[in-house]
């Protein structure tokens, strides 16, 4: 059959099953948005700002198995998407993000809203494509989504002239792709799994230490078995919270920069290190010449050849599909019968640091922002998927709510971006109707997308925001108190709105909160009273709360600065 660009757009998507494109239109992509108009498949979530477009896009894909989609137009469109797209990249999100274009005959002319799409965003894509005849754009669309979801995944970007979008062709979707110039390896080199088995039979004081790879190749349970099988201790990066249970007696909790007491000593102290889909980044490991200072054995498994042994030398690189190198591990344990070494001694050394309680505090007249995030834990008995920002909300986040589940802890991990929170809540909600949705947020984060509570309201998505206002740039303050002798340059945050009144001009319910005996029932009150409606609570909380422990930039992994020690 012959169809436009823009039907040879809409029918890819629904080929691919897609249920949700979230976007804003444009004067390149109204051929596009008409036929979104004439269909049924497909429902379009129209934000406020495309940064909120592909971030939300971005949690889609995070908080469950699919693909998330963006639609944007040329010129600003694209440039106020290219966080979004920085943001998918460096946590390996698999996302494509279809782009107008001015027309081909218009290109390098700086026709109206122009830009160098495919030149911006290079760095900061898996792949990106420049669609320059309506035949290549079906192939081109199912190449997007295979290079997005295979391997280690990432954003894929396509760009679509406007005359390609109105021209016509024959179409027929790909039923598959071959590239020759991609082929991701997916089975561990058998040899090197081997050798891997031997290491950690021999170990004495073990570690398994896993990252964001375990959650997005949905390899958590095959971890548990072999956590379980050899009786290790088991750490999370930030990104990788949830694909291990945060309530096993076996984790020992996240390590790195805010790290526990006991996954950064563990870390620093083991003979062997199993790091699974994880990248030894330097907010995890510290100064790498501190770490690697220390002798012992690395097996790293990784699907990205690219990741293993860039920032620590390994003794046994496996590169392959977690769950599929996972499997293999298993196999070769349970096929010898082989007993897993005995680390009691290992054990008693980790509870003796496990006894220091790194992660306490004290709560006292003044709203502790952790006590927030406990009571939170405890109102949503650990089910809620949980978003933030970036900043010290995020750390107190990641410290103290417990997450036994995958794919319930949506961040910004490489990035660090502000703003993600709200449009990240939007994203899981759309991919997990009727879920309990907590953003987790500061009054400085929470502002950078703020108009997405519109959004909301359209929709009417009914997100709890917990936002822990202590009237300053908290990181920023914590690091200049700390490492500036308190010379506070521009981490104060005036002129502050007042949010309850701001959410209610939304059309949503606020609540302030500044006494500690009212957390819980505002929690409460929230998640049942209110639960089918957006709720912005505004915890007024302690301006000196610091995020503990803490490892300053260039100090080694067991340089932690404790909250006993100042």
């Amino acid at each position: 059959m012959t169809l436009t660009g823009a039907e040879i757009v809409i029918r890819c998507l629904q080929e691919e099953k897609v249920d949700y494109v979230f976007g804003y239109p444009g004067g390149s992509v109204l051929h596009i948005y008409d036929e979104l108009f004439k269909q049924d498949d497909i429902k379009h979530i129209l934000v406020r700002h495309e940064q909120a477009a592909v971030h939300a896009a971005d949690a889609y894909s995070r908080s469950s198995e699919r693909v998330g989609v963006a639609l944007v137009t040329s010129g600003p469109g694209v440039t106020n998407a290219v966080t979004g797209i920085a943001t998918a990249y460096m946590d390996s999100i698999p996302m494509v993000v279809l782009c107008g274009q001015v027309p081909t005959y218009y290109i390098g002319q700086d026709a109206f809203q122009e830009c160098d799409t495919v030149g911006i965003t290079r760095p900061c894509v898996k792949h990106n494509f420049l669609v320059k005849d309506v035949k290549d754009l079906a192939s081109t669309m199912k190449k997007a989504f295979h290079i997005a979801k295979t391997g280690r995944p990432g954003p894929v970007v396509v760009d679509i002239p406007k005359d390609i979008t109105a021209n016509k062709c024959e179409f027929e979707y790909p039923a598959s792709v071959q590239m020759r110039s991609y082929n991701p390896v997916v089975k561990g080199h058998l040899g090197q799994i081997k050798k891997a088995v031997q290491m950690l039979l021999e170990a004495k004081q073990p570690i398994i230490y896993t990252g964001g790879g375990v959650v997005l190749s949905d390899a958590s349970e095959k971890l548990v078995k072999l956590a379980k099988r050899l009786n290790f201790p088991v750490t999370n990066t930030l990104m990788g919270l949830g694909g291990y249970p945060a309530t096993d007696k076996q984790f020992v909790g996240m390590l790195g920069m805010h790290g526990t007491y006991e996954a950064n000593m563990t870390m620093q102290h083991a003979d062997v290190v199993l790091a699974i889909g994880a990248r030894f980044d330097d907010r995890v490991i510290g100064n790498p010449e501190h770490f690697g200072g220390v002798p012992r054995k690395i097996i790293h498994v990784d699907i990205d050849p690219s990741s293993i042994s860039k920032r620590v030398k390994v003794d046994v690189p496996i590169v392959g599909n977690v769950p599929d190198v996972l499997d293999e591990l298993l196999k070769l344990l349970d096929d010898g019968a082989k007993a897993a070494p005995d680390v009691s001694d290992w054990w008693q050394q980790i509870d003796g640091w496990r006894a220091k309680n790194s992660l306490g505090y004290k709560q006292g007249d003044l709203i502790e922002p952790q006590y927030v995030v406990e009571k939170l834990y405890e109102v949503t008995q650990g089910e809620a998927f949980i978003t933030s920002d970036v900043g010290q909300h995020q750390m107190f986040a990641a410290q103290y709510y417990k997450f036994d589940k995958p794919r319930r802890w949506i961040n910004s991990g490489g990035l660090g971006t502000m703003g993600v929170g709200l449009p990240y809540a939007m994203g899981v909600l759309f991919a997990n109707p009727g879920a309990q949705v907590a953003c987790i947020t500061g009054e400085g984060s929470i502002q950078m997308c703020i108009q997405e509570l519109s959004t909301c309201k359209q929709f009417e998505l009914p997100v709890k925001i917990i936002n822990l206002n202590n009237g300053m740039l908290g990181m920023v303050r914590q690091w200049q108190e700390m490492f500036y002798s308190k010379r506070y340059s521009q981490s104060y945050v005036t002129s502050l709105p007042d949010f309850v009144k701001l959410a209610e001009s939304y059309g949503h319910v606020g609540m302030r909160i500044e006494k500690p005996e009212d957390v819980v029932p505002a929690l409460k009150k929230a998640f049942t009273e209110y639960k089918d409606r957006l709720v912005f609570m505004d915890f007024i909380i302690d301006p000196e709360a610091n995020v503990y422990p803490m490892v300053a930039a260039g100090k080694g992994l067991s340089e932690m600065i404790l909250s006993e020690d100042l």
